[in-house]
């Protein structure tokens, strides 16, 4: 069953997770504001254990993590950066629980979105206590998967017990497309690090997604990796369509055909035209469909409108804007796509 079936997301604007700035409540306050399918934030500008990677020290169980020179590292109980990671992670649930008390979501069902970074991106990312990556062993690699597996799902526990959300689980994963072709760069030019073929890619995510048993969507800004895409059918999967191929063309039309959702990365996350209007987005995205030769049906059914990619980066004005285009876009997109 995928998340286009359990939780009605189509015609829908999102964002993506990171805001710019570092006050919790502001940053919720923005995107519950204009956000139907609002998520939780995350405001990497606060430093160490606030950044996609760092968060994850939060979210893994029995699998510390702390920061080093050189970036994170698995370490040892108790290190602070994982105590940081902790107080922002809480610090982000009780502004949006705030938010959500005040204004009556409480207990409603509310689709509500939570990220993670996905265990491939992070093995890629992270160290061994030895300094390798952890991609580069098997059983490490292994372990964060499982390690992700189960803190998603308290994680995701505990949003529900906050806020009585339908919770939406996002699995970043900016890095797969490297994993999948042995490209990570290793400690040293001697110190390789294998391929992991994508079937064993797809046997770990799904492994993931089945084990937190909530609806899930997997996000790269990279390109496309239809190779993954193609063998993970009932997962929704966010990517930036703003300059498609010919073959990102056919999998798109694969994938909306067969009913999962595309959260569809179109309006730019940084350097945004304040005159950038829905109406134009909404065109462009009926523009792509036709393309594809499906009918805009799609567009109410499957599709939700984000940015191309996180907004940590952008102005807190443009960050503002673009969640308000994005949610104003879904609405044209559920109301009448025939009539754009």
């Amino acid at each position: 069953m995928n998340a286009a079936e359990r939780i009605q997301l189509g015609g829908t604007g999102t964002g993506i997770g990171s805001m710019p700035g570092t006050d919790a409540r502001e940053a919720a306050a923005v995107v519950n504001g204009e956000l139907d399918l609002a998520h939780l934030v995350e405001l990497p500008a606060r430093g160490v254990g606030a950044d996609m990677i760092g968060r994850m020290a939060a979210v893994l169980v029995d699998l510390p993590m702390d920061a080093d020179t050189w970036g994170y590292r698995l370490g040892s109980r108790g290190a602070g950066s994982a105590r940081r990671a902790r107080d922002h992670l809480q610090a982000d649930l009780d502004a949006v629980e705030e938010i959500w008390d005040a204004a009556g979501f409480i207990g409603t069902s509310r689709p509500f979105k939570i990220q993670v970074c996905g265990p491939f991106t992070l093995s890629a990312s992270v160290e061994l206590p030895s300094g390798h990556k952890v991609l580069r062993d098997r059983g490490a690699w292994r372990d964060v998967v499982a390690s992700t597996a189960e803190g998603t799902r308290e994680l995701a526990g505990e949003v529900t017990r906050r806020l009585g959300a339908e919770i939406i689980v996002q699995l970043d994963e900016p890095m797969v497309g490297q994993v999948i072709d042995g490209a990570v760069v290793p400690l040293t030019r001697f110190d390789t690090i294998p391929a992991v073929p994508v079937v064993e890619v797809v046997d770990a995510l799904r492994g993931l997604i089945d084990a937190v048993d909530c609806p899930a969507i997997v996000h790269s800004c990279a390109a496309p990796r239809w190779d993954l895409i193609t063998r993970m059918p009932g997962v929704g999967w966010s990517l930036d369509v703003t300059s498609v191929t010919s073959d990102d063309l056919d999998g798109l039309g694969m994938l909306l055909d067969r009913g999962d959702v595309l959260v569809a990365g179109v309006v730019p996350g940084t350097g945004g035209d304040r005159r950038v209007r829905a109406e134009t987005v909404a065109t462009r995205l009926a523009t792509l469909v036709d393309r594809i030769g499906l009918p805009r049906k799609v567009l109410s059914d499957s599709v939700v409108v984000s940015p191309t990619c996180g907004l940590a980066g952008a102005e807190p004005g443009w960050a503002k804007a673009a969640l308000g285009v994005c949610a104003a876009t879904g609405e044209l997109l559920g109301t009448d796509p025939e009539a754009l």
